[in-house]
């Protein structure tokens, strides 16, 4: 997987930005990669249907994860002219196969192989991120999801062993249940946490600063 980069030095906290590309599946996929100073982790970002590595919600999470201490990576599942096939944003074989691949050269990586791995999964991204883990359970640390569908991977939530969070918003009512019936299926350390007030993109004021701080709060615990 070869890697080409532009390096930032961030001067709001200690960490460096990266863009970068990975070559994955014979194309090549773009990425941001920020690399906390006094690493604890890294998370990597698997978002959601017609999103990108350059989403405004997740970008926020990835900076309140920096300030704690987390490095993070988020990344294209998809090039730009395979998104333009709806199907594939709802391949979750296809998303959870890039997820796996990109996993393994952070693995691999010089400045992140000595690093835990955490995922953090929004929307359909909760899906690959729960697949993938599945694969590699002993790689994989910890997982969050926000507003996640974690029912799309309901076949494989029986071997997924690695402690996961479920964030939903109350107002999102039919996701809270396709939540509950993942949390059933799911047989490692498993908990559901609805966030009052909050629908679907978190976007009433103070709600995405909540699910940044149960992250940040769960990613400690078990990374």
């Amino acid at each position: 997987m070869i890697l080409c980069s532009k390096t930032f030095k961030m001067n709001a906290v200690k960490g460096m930005y990266k863009e970068i590309d990975l070559n994955v599946d014979s194309v090549r996929l773009k990425g941001n990669l920020r690399l906390a100073d006094n690493c604890k982790g890294i998370i990597i970002f698997s978002h959601g249907s017609g999103s990108s590595r350059l989403s405004i919600r997740n970008n926020y999470v990835a900076g309140v994860l920096l300030n704690m201490g987390f490095s993070s990576l988020l990344f294209d599942l998809l090039t730009t002219e395979e998104d333009l096939i709806y199907e594939n944003r709802f391949n979750i074989k296809l998303l959870s196969n890039r997820l796996a691949m990109v996993t393994k050269w952070v693995r691999s990586n010089k400045e992140t192989k000595h690093l835990s791995i955490g995922y953090f999964g929004a929307s359909t991204g909760a899906a690959s991120a729960l697949t993938a883990a599945s694969m590699s359970n002993k790689y994989i640390k910890a997982i969050v999801s926000r507003g996640g569908r974690p029912d799309l991977s309901i076949d494989i939530l029986n071997k997924v062993k690695v402690p996961t969070l479920l964030l939903v918003g109350e107002k999102d009512k039919a996701v809270i249940e396709l939540n509950k019936l993942a949390k059933a299926k799911i047989t490692g350390i498993c908990e559901l946490k609805i966030i009052e007030g909050a629908s679907h993109l978190f976007q009433e004021h103070g709600k995405l600063e909540i699910v940044a701080k149960l992250s940040v709060d769960w990613f400690n615990k078990y990374m």
